[in-house]
C-alpha cells in the first residue's frame, strides 16, 4: 500500500471546491485525512467526499501543519492572506486564483503541457493553477506547438456563467425564469442582462482596452510554454451557458501543417478528444460533450483560407472541472507521486 497524504480543500463550499472533493474521491487520490475549509459563515455545513460527508471547518482557525497539501479555490483576497500561512506551516499549496500566477518563482502548470515545472514548487511551496480558458487552449495547442511552432494565436472565448461562481449561475437562472414569465430582470453579477444575451466583457477593462480576462490568456500562455515570442490576441465573451467554455482558435504556425496532420496529432494528445466530422453536428459543444467530462474536446479543424500557415479549430471544455478542479487534482497527483 502506497503512502497516504493529509489534504485540505479551501473554498470547499464553492462550485470548484465541491468539484475538487468529488474528483479527489473519484480518482482515488491517496488521502489519509481530508479537511473541508471555508469562511466562518459556512462552518458546520456538510460537503460530500465520495460516499461520506465532511463537516466544514473555519479556514481562519485551521492549523496547516496537519496537512501536506492544500488545494485553494476561495478567491484572490483569501489566497493572498492564507496561502503564505499554509506554506509557512510546511504545506505545499496548489492555488486556483490569479494571486501568484505571474510571479517568476511560482510554476504555472497544465499537467498535459508542462508537468516538469512542478519540480520548481520548492522555491515558494506554491503551484499556480492557470485560468480555465487558458488551460483548455493549452491542452489543445501543445501538440501543434511542439510539431511546428506557433507564431500567433487569435482566440475568441465563449465562457459559461459558472466561470463567475454560484452568483453567475443564479443570475442566469433567475433572469431566464423571469423573462419566460414576462417579468423584468435584475442585473447584479454582470453589467448587463446575461439571459438570451452575449456580453463582450469578462472582468475589468485595462488601459490597453483589453479586459483582465483577456490579458490572462496572453500572459499565462507565454509563461506555460516558456515562450515570450508567442503573440496572443484574445476576445473574451460571456454567454448564457451554465457550464462549459468554448473557444474559436485561429493560429499561425511557423511551418505549414495540414488539417489532417493536426487532426492526427490531436487524436494522440493526452487529455484531448477529437470530434471532427464535416457534417451536421459533427463537432463538440459545451453542453452536449464537455460537461462533467475530463477531456478537452476539439473539432472544426481546418486550414485557414486567409493565411498560408493558418489553422483553425473549435475547443470546448468543462470550465469548473478541467478548467479548475481536475487540473488542480492532476497537479496534486504528480506532486505527491514524484516530489513529496
Amino acid at each position: 500500500m502506497g503512502k497516504k497524504f493529509n489534504l485540505a480543500v479551501v473554498g470547499a463550499t464553492g462550485a470548484v471546491g465541491e468539484a475538487m472533493l468529488s474528483i479527489l474521491a473519484e480518482r482515488k487520490f491517496p488521502v489519509d485525512k481530508i479537511y473541508a475549509l471555508a469562511s466562518s459563515r459556512s462552518v458546520g455545513k456538510k460537503v460530500a467526499f465520495g460516499n461520506r460527508w465532511l463537516k466544514v471547518e473555519a479556514l481562519d482557525e485551521f492549523d496547516f501543519s496537519q496537512v501536506e497539501v492544500a488545494l485553494f479555490s476561495a478567491g484572490n483576497d483569501i489566497s493572498k492572506v492564507s496561502v503564505p500561512k499554509a506554506v509557512d506551516a510546511g504545506c505545499a499549496v496548489i492555488d486556483n486564483t490569479p494571486c501568484f500566477r505571474y510571479e517568476a518563482d511560482v510554476p504555472l502548470v497544465v499537467p498535459e503541457v508542462n508537468p516538469g515545472a512542478i519540480a520548481d514548487y520548492y522555491h515558494r511551496g506554491i503551484i499556480a493553477n492557470p485560468n480555465c480558458s487558458t488551460i483548455q487552449m493549452m491542452v489543445a495547442l501543445k501538440p501543434i506547438y511542439d510539431a511546428v511552432g506557433i507564431l500567433r494565436i487569435n482566440v475568441c472565448t465563449y465562457q459559461a456563467v459558472s466561470g463567475s461562481g454560484k452568483e453567475g449561475i443564479e443570475e442566469l437562472a433567475m433572469q431566464t425564469a423571469n423573462l419566460l414569465n414576462m417579468k423584468s430582470v435584475d442585473t447584479d453579477a454582470y453589467p448587463k442582462q446575461i439571459a438570451f444575451n452575449v456580453l463582450p466583457q469578462i472582468d475589468a477593462f485595462q488601459e490597453n482596452g483589453y479586459t483582465r480576462e483577456e490579458m490572462k490568456l496572453v500572459l499565462e500562455t507565454r509563461k506555460i510554454l516558456d515562450d515570450d515570442t508567442i503573440l496572443v490576441n484574445p476576445t473574451a465573451v460571456r454567454v448564457p451557458v451554465f457550464y462549459g467554455h468554448s473557444e474559436a482558435l485561429h493560429i499561425e504556425t511557423h511551418k505549414k501543417i495540414t488539417a489532417e496532420e493536426a487532426r492526427t496529432l490531436l487524436t494522440q494528445a493526452p487529455g484531448v478528444t477529437v470530434i471532427d466530422e464535416r457534417c451536421d453536428g459533427g463537432y463538440p459543444t459545451a453542453v452536449t460533450d464537455s460537461v462533467g467530462k475530463d477531456a478537452t474536446f476539439v473539432g472544426r479543424i481546418r486550414e485557414d483560407i486567409s493565411h498560408p500557415c493558418g489553422l483553425d479549430m473549435w475547443v470546448v471544455s468543462d470550465n469548473v472541472r478541467k478548467g479548475a478542479a481536475l487540473n488542480s487534482v492532476q497537479i496534486a497527483e504528480i506532486l505527491v507521486k514524484d516530489y513529496l
